[in-house]
């Protein structure tokens, strides 16, 4: 039978793991805030499961579930700094990926065709600077023959901002263009597509 001072100590270590949680969290928050790329390839990394498998529920489909959670990490980057810290940054995330649905759906049924024009303001060129990140090194030490076949694993729409990217060197505003997507959306594709390139490059994919 466990003790009450076992048990007690059980519950003050998770309180304090939460704690130190809690406060990483806020760290990389504030980080981002002031436009640091780890910060945001933290955010990433740590909440895109979460957005994502929200997304699947309710859609049903692999596809638009990964377009809406990719939309979801622009949209929060680029108003990252109305966050406040009383809040949830889960609950935020989901109900901006809730209501980007949402709005989704007004468009399709009532037939309104949008484009994004808006133009590129300092806080969207925070969510991915040009300085090289560890995946980017990582991905560059690569032979070609192997990057190549690396790249192959990836999905068509990873796999073809990869190649305009590092292949084709084009710019973030270039890719954008070319595919025609908001830049942030072309950002967060990139932290994303860098992020599961170098998993399957080292191996730790499941």
């Amino acid at each position: 039978m466990l003790s009450n001072g076992y048990l007690y100590n059980q519950s003050l270590f998770k309180a304090k793991t939460l704690e130190v949680s809690k406060k990483k969290l806020l760290e990389q928050i504030h980080q981002a805030k002031i436009g640091k790329q780890t910060a945001f390839n933290y955010l990433l990394d740590t909440y895109w499961n979460e957005v994502y498998a929200f997304q699947l529920i309710r859609l049903k489909n692999e596809y638009e579930a990964e377009e809406i959670t990719i939309e979801t990490f622009a949209k929060a980057f680029d108003k990252i700094n109305t966050f406040k810290e009383e809040y949830t940054f889960s609950t935020w995330l989901i109900t901006i990926s809730k209501n980007i649905h949402i709005d989704k759906l007004r468009k399709s049924k009532s037939h309104i065709q949008t484009q994004n024009s808006e133009a590129i303001d300092q806080q969207m060129q925070k969510i991915a600077d040009d300085s090289p990140s560890p995946e980017d090194n990582l991905i560059k030490q690569q032979n070609l023959a192997e990057l190549l076949q690396f790249i192959k694993q990836l999905k068509p729409p990873y796999q073809e901002v990869i190649n305009l990217r590092y292949f084709q060197e084009m710019s973030y505003k270039e890719i954008a263009e070319k595919l025609d997507e908001p830049i942030n959306n072309i950002k967060v594709k990139l932290l994303r597509s860098k992020k599961l390139l170098s998993e399957i490059i080292t191996g730790k994919r499941t």
